[in-house]
């Protein structure tokens, strides 16, 4: 759609281009038409930047929403990091205690298997031999002390069997609870990493998705700043076509004034009478040096030459010189001339632009709301006060944008400075 009243504002301005600017071939009424037509086209042509500069607004805006996003979005994947670090140390915590349960396991079974060994040995025994009673070993005692010594014995041996039977029963026991509480453990601290894992895995998916659509902004910015570009150009063109016409109409009216003075001379020569004076036509710039634009209170925050734009990150001429000042400071014409353009202008936010004569121009950018101080069509003198610092348009601080043109190309300010 941009492009479709672009390329509309484009013919305008061929249509504009192609009518005859000679005196000759131009009545005043032509002129003053053709003015209104190219400041009309100007006015469109406005309308179409300030909408291109709300869409870039509108763009940086959601790319930087995402970008903070992302922002967060990695934080998470920090901290999502340091979990799973510290979930894999308890992993392989929970491991090496599953392999000492596993080794006391195995040491518990070779006891068992022992103790069973000492039991079939006693019941092997017993079988071979026949089932003796505990009653006849004691009948059998030969005195009273043999008969202690074989009650001992028998006390001794079955303390034995139970000490055994109940051991085996605690360390079967033991390690199998603990066996299982730490493949339980296990279980949960690898259950948690799996999770981290996809969330993880979830994160990454949400940081591509979100840097695609940062790509996507990007994408939309470069093409509305090269829109941008193509509006300013355009409308150079048109304010080259006022400065023409308006130069036509200077020259048109003094030759109708010259030649009025000169009938009026011839007619009082006739009369016996002498009368006669000229004019210069207008500001013409002659060469020299330009005065600054700001007297005081100023640095050079940014010089002519190409830099990374502060907004878009892109590499780009910057077209003139920036004097960061505070808001309000006052902005003087560096030359004698006529304002061609007083008005809110594409990127340049609040813009004047001085017509010198002899094809140079000046330009004010970034001006204050209501700190225009001059209208279209003013003649300025050099020094004059023509507006007021600010930060309207593609500005990132308060500060004035300030260029030189020759023939409606930059060239840089800084040679013509004193």
């Amino acid at each position: 759609m941009k492009r479709r009243n672009l390329i509309v504002l484009m013919v305008i301005m061929t249509v504009l281009l192609v009518q005859p600017l000679s005196s000759s071939a131009a009545s005043l009424d032509s002129i003053n038409k053709q003015l209104s037509d190219a400041k009309k086209a100007i006015d469109k042509a406005q309308k179409e930047a300030d909408a291109t500069e709300q869409q870039k607004t509108e763009v940086s805006t959601l790319k930087s929403d995402v970008q903070a996003s992302i922002k967060a979005v990695l934080a998470q994947l920090d901290a999502v990091v340091v979990n799973m670090n510290n979930t894999q140390a308890k992993v392989d915590q929970t491991e090496s205690e599953l392999q000492q349960a596993g080794a006391e396991l195995v040491e518990a079974e070779g006891r068992v298997k022992t103790r069973d060994i000492l039991i079939q040995q006693r019941l092997r025994l017993m079988y071979e031999n026949g089932s003796v009673s505990y009653l006849d070993v004691l009948l059998n005692a030969s005195s009273f002390s043999d008969f202690i010594d074989r009650f001992d014995s028998l006390q001794l041996i079955l303390s034995q069997d139970r000490s055994i039977l109940e051991q085996n029963k605690v360390d079967q026991a033991l390690v199998e609870e603990k066996k299982a509480e730490v493949e339980h453990k296990l279980e949960e601290v690898k259950t948690m990493y799996t999770k981290l894992q996809n969330y993880q895995s979830d994160l990454a998916k949400k940081e591509a998705e979100k840097n695609k659509l940062v790509a996507e902004y990007d994408h939309q910015l470069e093409d509305l700043e090269d829109i941008s570009a193509e509006q300013e150009a355009l409308m150079i063109e048109f304010a080259q076509k006022v400065s023409e016409l308006e130069a036509e109409k200077v020259a048109k009216l003094e030759a109708e004034r010259i030649a009025r003075e000169k009938a009026a001379a011839a007619a009082a020569a006739a009369a016996g009478k002498g009368n006669g004076s000229s004019g210069n036509g207008g500001a013409v710039y002659t060469g020299g040096k330009l005065g600054m634009p700001i007297f005081d209170s100023y640095r050079i925050s940014s010089g002519y030459g190409y830099r990374i734009h502060p907004i878009t990150g892109a590499k780009k001429l910057h077209t003139g010189i920036d004097f960061a000042a505070p808001q309000g400071t006052a902005i003087h014409a560096a030359e004698s001339g006529v304002v061609i353009l007083a008005q809110r202008w594409s990127g340049y936010g609040n813009a004047v632009i001085i017509d010198h004569g002899g094809g140079m121009w000046t330009l004010y950018g970034h001006i204050r709301e209501g700190g225009i101080k001059v209208s279209k069509g003013d003649s300025v003198t050099k020094g004059q006060k023509i507006a007021e610092v600010g930060s309207t348009g593609n500005s990132t601080g308060p500060h004035l944008h300030f260029e030189v043109r020759i023939n409606g190309t930059t060239t840089d300010p800084s040679s013509y400075l004193k």
